[in-house]
């Protein structure tokens, strides 16, 4: 058997290509939407790709089953309560899919949503199983949150049961050793405590995870619905274009250049968003008026799909010879729209020298200085991060809004001072920064290093003060 995992960190998504060396036919599980690395392994190894299937309709990115159909006639697997306006099979729990010795069962899973399934592998079909694909039903650390889709109908309650049966009666009964193979590892908002481990196994999580331990149902609906991370505005939208037949995604497209005066003139058009994707500490060097900054070395393309309508058109900021990267990204969450980037001066420490649109450059606030102006109440601090970080410590008298609630949130804030965010490290504060300004927040920055760079501060004068007073 040939059992290749693919993982995107931008995503934290795992995707998966199971092959039988001995007919050559194979599958992809949950590919995302470029599939050209699929495709590229299966030509290595000698397989034919026959089907594509998804554990489940995804949410955070969009699905390359539609583009897998396109290039390779295979057809397209769903658990059986989906509904598609493309051809499926259905698949049913105790279904088996052979591909020669190789033997892959279908196992009903739903709980993160109703559709979804897990799969079985086995090196022959009498075999001992070997691993499990398991989408986001169950996750190293944690399982799947049941309050994304809905798709099925009922409420967050009733899939929180279901998971409950799915993990107890389904997934841990199978034997110790079997490989643990999810959908995304740590980072991911389709869970709260991922680990940052690919691979597990039944047996371990049966030890480690807190969330399949021994419990009575309600005890466990009531951890899976609480304490979730916020939910990016475009997970509805992905979750949507995953059962719709959709544009393909275009493995030619380029980003044509665009010259300052072509930028300046989308900066007046109320649906072009200008997306500097350098660091946030280029940015805050100097960049175009009313941009939002979303780093391309972070969470790039969720991210972005936090802060920027998917009807939205992009003009891209970014370093030379990364916009292509960009507008890959983008296009995996269904952002297709990018119109062209900037054409910045290179070998220059003024990369808009061309431009007459104003240049901005941003203070961004310390530690010390975070502490002198709080002290005075000169400010109001917000808080960007999601709640179970915000739980596990805070900064007194901070207003706290998720980055992924800030866009229809952000009219609660008080505009009588200014306003510094912090995240937990600098990254998000830059970007929900970016954001106020171009809503019109205009007296707003951000703390570098974030809540980790205050709370060690903080433990370091802590240090500081019990040192003196043993002497």
């Amino acid at each position: 058997m040939i059992l290749k995992q693919f993982y995107l960190e931008c995503l934290s998504h795992a995707s998966y290509l199971v092959g039988d060396e001995t007919t050559g036919r194979a599958v992809v599980v949950d590919p995302r939407r470029d599939i050209s690395e699929y495709l590229a392994e299966a030509e290595t190894k000698g397989l034919r790709i026959e089907a594509v299937i998804n554990t489940h309709f995804h949410a955070d990115f969009v699905s390359g089953h539609l583009e897998f159909a396109a290039a390779t006639s295979a057809w397209i697997g769903f658990g059986e309560a989906a509904e598609t306006d493309y051809p499926i099979r259905r698949l049913r729990h105790g279904d088996h899919i052979r591909l020669g010795q190789v033997d892959i069962e279908v196992l009903s899973t739903p709980g993160h949503t109703w559709e979804s399934i897990s799969l079985l592998l086995r090196e022959h079909g009498d075999a001992a199983p070997t691993a499990v694909l398991t989408g986001d039903s169950l996750f190293i650390g944690d399982v799947g949150r049941p309050d994304l889709a809905n798709l099925g109908g009922g409420t967050n309650t009733d899939l929180a049961r279901a998971m409950y049966r799915t993990v107890h009666q389904v997934l841990l009964p199978l034997p110790d050793d079997v490989l643990v193979m999810p959908a995304h590892g740590a980072g991911s908002s389709c869970g709260k405590n991922l680990s940052s481990d690919l691979v597990s196994t039944i047996g371990e999580q049966r030890r480690t995870n807190p969330s399949v331990q021994p419990m009575p149902e309600d005890d466990f609906v009531a951890l899976v619905t609480s304490g979730q991370p916020a939910i990016p505005n475009y997970f509805r939208t992905d979750a949507v274009l995953n059962k719709s037949i959709r544009m393909l995604f275009d493995r030619t497209r380029t980003v044509e250049p665009l010259s300052a005066s072509a930028v300046e003139t989308e900066l007046n058009s109320p649906r072009t968003v200008i997306l500097d994707t350098r660091a946030p500490e280029d940015y805050a060097d100097a960049h175009l008026k009313g941009s939002i900054n979303v780093g391309l070395d972070g969470r790039f393309a969720e991210t972005c799909g936090m802060v920027i309508d998917v009807g939205d058109r992009i003009v891209l900021v970014t370093a030379p010879g990364e916009e292509t990267e960009a507008a890959m990204r983008l296009a995996r969450i269904g952002y297709d729209n990018v119109i062209g980037s900037a054409d910045l001066a290179v070998d220059t420490d003024e990369p808009f020298a061309d431009f007459t649109t104003p240049i901005e450059s941003t203070h961004r606030v310390g530690v010390m200085e975070l502490d002198a102006l709080l002290k005075d109440s000169r400010i109001t601090l917000l808080d960007v991060r999601n709640p179970g970080e915000r739980a596990a410590g805070h900064i007194d008298g901070s207003f706290h809004i998720p980055l992924p609630e800030l866009v229809e949130r952000h009219g609660g804030l008080p505009n009588d001072k200014p306003i510094v965010v912090h995240c937990r490290s600098g990254w998000r504060s830059s970007v929900a920064a970016s954001l106020l300004r171009s809503l019109g927040y205009t007296r707003t920055t951000d703390l570098v290093g974030g809540y980790i760079a205050w709370a060690d501060e903080r433990r370091q004068t802590s240090s500081s003060c019990m040192g003196t007073s043993g002497d």
